[in-house]
């Protein structure tokens, strides 16, 4: 971890879209005096599996993955989480150990509330509760659609899906180091392989392809997707 900063909770600008929007001044003031704010550099890890947690996370600036480990030792991402979004949600509410690992993937400011503080918020903020199931029920979804595109979809369809996916995703963020323009995607390969759930090597002759037949162009880590539609037809996405 790097040197620790105190980012105002009042004047945060990623709170209205977060499960904290309804909060009042002097709510805010008293969450700001509860909350610690972290930097974390690229590739720093948050919070790892097993680990029980002690609060709630939430992210203000940067990019997070949620990772896995299998039993073959290969990392598998499960999501990301964007500026305004809550690390470590069902661990704290089911009193377990994190199920996954959080790592950054570009620069980033994490703030903590510890769990006292936290529940005591959601206990005068319903909102809170109903942000917090709304959370769920949407992490469910894209696990339930993820299950369905392993099983139904070739590598090829994934691969499409996954890159209209992170487009669509990070896109939003004008200031991401992994959409950093337009529809320029810059992240590992490795990542890409780990999102799509086949090999490296295997990503890469895709990629090949698609640049090939004009879908994208390739600088660099840089993919720029040229052909949206085309990767839409491919993936079978509407």
């Amino acid at each position: 971890m790097s040197e620790l900063i105190d980012p105002f909770c009042y004047k945060c600008e990623v709170r209205q879209s977060s499960c904290f929007s309804k909060l009042n001044k002097e709510d805010l003031i008293l969450l700001n005096s509860k909350k610690v704010s972290t930097n974390y550099k690229k590739g720093q890890t948050i919070f790892y599996s097993g680990r029980m947690p002690t609060g709630i996370y939430c992210l203000l600036k940067g990019k997070i993955k949620i990772s896995k480990i299998g039993f073959d030792g290969k990392e598998q991402i499960v999501r990301f989480v964007l500026p305004g979004q809550l690390l470590g949600i069902r661990a704290l509410l089911a009193e377990r150990g994190y199920s996954a690992f959080a790592t950054t993937l570009e620069d980033s400011i994490v703030c903590f509330i510890d769990k006292k503080s936290f529940f005591k918020i959601t206990q005068k903020y319903p909102d809170i509760n109903n942000c917090l199931l709304s959370t769920l029920s949407q992490l469910l979804k894209e696990a339930e659609e993820k299950m369905t595109s392993m099983a139904q979809k070739p590598v090829r369809e994934r691969l499409a899906e996954t890159l209209l996916f992170l487009n669509n995703l990070f896109n939003s963020n004008s200031q991401s180091e992994i959409v950093d323009s337009g529809s320029n995607i810059i992240l590992p390969r490795e990542d890409l392989a780990n999102i799509v759930g086949t090999a490296t090597e295997t990503v890469i002759r895709l990629l090949s392809d698609f640049k090939e037949d004009k879908l994208i162009s390739i600088e660099g880590r840089k993919i720029i997707l040229k052909d949206v539609e085309g990767l839409k037809s491919i993936a079978r996405a509407l």
